[in-house]
């Protein structure tokens, strides 16, 4: 794992110095909301009245991909209460239904400028936070699990060797970027010899599995890793996969790379079992979920091995109190999304609670500050998704990712 680490940190900071430009400066205004209930778009005041910051964020809460949305929001709620009951500094969250639809994400990331967001969670899934990126302005950003380069912007293509998307500096990921995740999968594989032949099944109109699977070829050649089997699916193509799995068995595939969610990742699973395909597989972040997906038969998933940055079944003392906080008051165990959406609150509280700020401070001066401190490379954080975390101004986080095993059911560390 050391020289995971030491490609992901090599990565990060390859992206050189930019303007931290981007955050304008407003007069301070006063909020004054009245407590209120959850409702169907997932909003929540925690609050006494005109006493909080405002910290919203769009998800897909329904659809799909709700798995994803409810989970990073559930876990910021979380991280919301517990900080509002420590006094001092109070937050209120309110999130948004965005059905992983960038159209209806930008609808909902204006809904929350026109409620008085000061503070942005930006959008959980890629493409809506793409979109949503462009319409923050200056309200600060931080996703918890839009990986897309293009989120971001200022990142050299690595099969290009271009900047195709200008930086936007006040845009930052709790998660790690698609092309780390598919240089640290080669690499955990070469290193830990999981296989000779290397079928990949990937995504080819979702910008978060391909950006993962052309990293991963890239450095998979450097490696000496050999790809027997390269096929694709779309949206309108996802139901049958007895055409991809085939050509990997035909092929003598010892390891079959899934750089996808985890509802395309269980129906491969069953069409391998169908055709007694036995390879490993191994899988990425956005895998996680797959043993709470209703009607699968997780004993298909057994072996299954997959890069992530947070494990519940960990035992140090913040996981275990977090799995319990998430079981009581959610019913279920919490996955890396949620943690993320706590990291999230949790990072931008320890920026702002030495700071002079409050409620009535504007959201773009709070995003002047929070921007600053984030881009200079000096602020950390540690939290469930990693120990000392940092920030420079690409928007990147600096962290390790785990590897992790599905045996009996549950999450086993490799490392």
């Amino acid at each position: 794992m050391k020289k995971i680490v030491s490609l992901l940190l090599a990565c990060l900071m390859i992206v050189g110095v930019m303007s931290l430009a981007g955050c304008g400066k407003t007069e301070n205004t006063t909020t004054d909301d009245t407590t209120a209930a959850a409702d169907n778009s997932g909003s929540t005041d925690n609050t006494a009245a005109g006493g909080a910051i405002k910290i919203g964020g769009t998800g897909p809460l329904t659809g799909g991909a709700a798995i994803y949305g409810n989970a990073a929001k559930n876990g910021a709620q979380i991280a919301v209460d517990e900080i509002n009951a420590l006094g001092g500094l109070q937050f209120e969250l309110k999130y948004e239904d965005d059905t992983h639809d960038p159209e209806k994400a930008v609808n909902a990331f204006n809904t929350l400028k026109d409620w008085g967001m000061q503070v942005s969670l930006g959008s959980v899934t890629s493409k809506p936070a793409v979109a949503t990126s462009q319409e923050s302005a200056d309200i600060f950003f931080l996703t918890p699990s839009a990986s897309s380069t293009d989120v971001l912007g200022g990142v050299e293509n690595p099969l290009t060797g271009t900047v195709e998307i200008e930086r936007k500096p006040t845009i930052f990921q709790m998660c790690f970027m698609d092309p780390n995740q598919g240089l640290a999968s080669a690499q955990y594989i070469s290193e830990q010899k999981l296989g000779t032949k290397i079928a990949v099944i990937y995504k080819n109109d979702d910008v978060y599995s391909t950006g993962i699977y052309n990293s991963f070829k890239e450095e998979a050649e450097k490696l000496g890793l050999e790809i027997v089997s390269t096929t694709t699916f779309t949206d309108d193509t996802s139901t049958d996969f007895s055409v991809q799995v085939a050509d990997a068995k035909n092929n003598g595939a010892d390891l079959v790379f899934l750089p996808m969610y985890y509802e395309a990742a269980s129906m491969i699973l069953i069409e391998a079992n169908k055709q007694n395909f036995t390879p490993k597989f191994f899988g990425v972040d956005g895998m996680d979920g797959i043993l709470t997906l209703e009607g699968f038969d997780t004993s298909l998933a057994e072996g299954v091995i997959l890069l992530t940055p947070f494990n519940a079944d960990s035992e140090d003392e913040k996981t275990v109190n977090f799995v319990k906080a998430y079981q009581d008051k959610f019913g279920e165990i919490p996955n890396q999304f949620a943690a993320d959406g706590y990291d999230c609150v949790y990072a931008i509280y320890e920026a702002l609670k030495d700071e002079d700020v409050s409620a009535s401070t504007s959201a773009a001066d709070l995003c002047t500050l929070l921007t600053e401190k984030f881009a200079s490379g000096s602020f950390t954080y540690s939290g469930l998704t990693g120990e000392n975390m940092t920030w420079n101004d690409s928007g990147m986080v600096s962290k390790s990712p785990k590897g992790m095993v599905i045996e009996n059911g549950a999450y086993v560390g490799l490392d």
